[in-house]
């Protein structure tokens, strides 16, 4: 099923921009602009789209509805502002920002704009991890008490960006966020984050420790030095008053999802209850809080 009346421009040519093609090309939305400014993108999943070097000239094409963010983070909030003020639906890489304020002024800018905005947390639209959330929110396991997840990958090719701590707020800011998304998703508010790391650079082990109102504790184990070859993993385990659940296998393609999930929003014009701005706010805030109590080697008080 092709979705003539919506039109997509991708503001990025990495690997999330093709992502983000993939997902768009599935559901039969046409990509009609990629936006580079140094370079003509290679997105096989998009290959008529025209070259543009900036949004404002993307956003003259009046067939553009939506505007996929995929560019580096310090980037993020400049762009998704000024494409919900030209009156578009945005679909921002996550995190939505570098800094709480910036975040915060995403968040007003939507709030404002006639459009609608999601932070792409796309491990939200995971089977596993969907099908894990409905199991506990059902009261699978009762009341959830202790929650431990990881995420390892190797990153051979890592672009000089990420690796700048300054633009990338370091891997507890530009990875482990999907996981602080799901410790908050599961407990609520967090209060209190202690994070500890083992020598090295971008990439190497960190373990954080988000504590929550309600009493609930979670413990994220993130890694992503490990050597070339090795196979990307991931696990989230819960405890609760009944009993345990964790990830179980499931079949789907998450960002196909998650472009369906949005495309859905926009054409019913409905906020993105299932992936609301204000988590994406409150998972920033986690992860400065971690960057925080990794410099200052003390527990962190929100």
């Amino acid at each position: 099923m092709s979705h003539p009346s919506h039109g997509v421009a991708i503001v990025g040519a990495g690997r999330m921009a093709e992502a983000h093609a993939r997902g768009w090309l599935a559901l039969g939305v046409r990509v009609r602009a990629v936006v580079s400014p140094r370079r003509r993108p290679s997105l096989p999943a998009a290959p008529d789209a025209r070259w543009d070097t900036t949004l404002d000239e993307a956003l003259t094409d009046p067939a553009v509805t939506i505007v996929s963010v995929c560019t580096p983070t310090p980037t993020h909030a400049e762009l998704a502002i000024r494409a919900l003020e030209a009156g578009r639906n945005v679909l921002l890489e996550k995190p939505i920002a570098l800094t709480v304020e910036d975040a915060r002024a995403v968040a007003a800018a939507a709030d404002r704009a006639p459009g609608v905005l999601m932070v792409a947390q796309v491990v939200r639209f995971f089977p596993a991890y969907a099908e894990l959330a409905e199991r506990v929110a059902a009261g699978g396991i009762g009341r959830v008490r202790a929650l431990r997840a990881t995420r390892l990958t190797s990153s051979p090719h890592r672009p000089d960006w990420l690796a700048d701590e300054e633009q990338s707020g370091g891997m507890v800011v530009d990875f482990a966020i999907h996981d602080f998304d799901q410790a908050n998703l599961h407990f609520g508010e967090p209060v209190a984050v202690t994070a500890v790391r083992t020598p090295g650079g971008y990439g190497a082990p960190v373990t954080t420790t988000i504590e929550y109102r309600d009493g609930g504790v979670a413990t994220v184990l993130s890694v992503a030095d490990l050597p070339e070859g090795f196979a990307f993993s991931t696990s989230l385990d819960l405890v609760g008053t009944d009993g345990v659940d964790a990830l179980q296998p499931a079949e789907g393609e998450p960002f196909v999802a998650q472009a369906r999930y949005f495309l859905d929003c926009v054409t019913e014009g409905s906020p993105p209850d299932r992936c609301p701005t204000s988590a994406a706010v409150d998972a920033l805030r986690v992860a400065l809080a971690a960057r925080k109590s990794l410099r200052a080697s003390t527990r962190v008080v929100l």
